[in-house]
């Protein structure tokens, strides 16, 4: 079931370290995840190809809006959880309370550590715990011209009948 996907700190430990003992390449990939779009498909079943097991850190409710800032986020924490857990590509969800994964990243202690296009490998949170062990830590290529901010500017144009600027 799609629930089942969703970790504590505690069990996806567990499960990391199961299938570290397994022999099986742990990918480790974070972010809010939002309002879902092509864009974030693309880039988790290329992160899923990097290896055999994803585990996707999600920002929880109060960390995205810390980010973010409101109204931030549209979509609860337990929905967008359950959203991305939903996801064939995604094994595991686990939700984190701090404005990085850092700590879930020492915790986990994934094989392969992802991000998009957008972040140089070298300023990815954690790349420095990944690598100290021999992790390999990637930057994986950005689908232009789709993000989350031009879908939300899209949706804002067609309720206040003003002219489409998402695109």
């Amino acid at each position: 079931m799609i629930k089942d996907k969703i970790k504590s700190w505690e069990e996806s430990s567990y499960w990391c370290e199961k299938f570290h003992s397994q022999g099986k390449k742990v990918v480790f990939t974070n972010g809010c995840f939002d309002i879902l779009h092509s864009g974030h498909i693309q880039y988790l079943e290329q992160a899923k190809a990097l290896g055999d097991i994803l585990v996707l850190g999600l920002n929880s409710d109060d960390s995205v809006r810390r980010i973010k800032g409101a109204p931030h986020p549209i979509v609860s924490e337990k929905d967008r959880a359950f959203v991305v857990a939903g996801l064939q590509s995604v094994d595991i969800v686990v939700i984190f309370e701090q404005d990085t994964p850092y700590e879930l990243i020492r915790l986990l202690k994934p094989d392969i550590l992802v991000k998009g296009g957008d972040w140089k490998p070298e300023d990815i949170v954690g790349a420095d715990i990944v690598q100290a062990y021999g992790g390999k830590v990637l930057s994986l290529p950005y689908l232009k011209g789709v993000s989350t901010t031009k879908l939300f500017l899209k949706i804002a144009a067609a309720f206040s009948g003003t002219k489409d600027k998402g695109n």
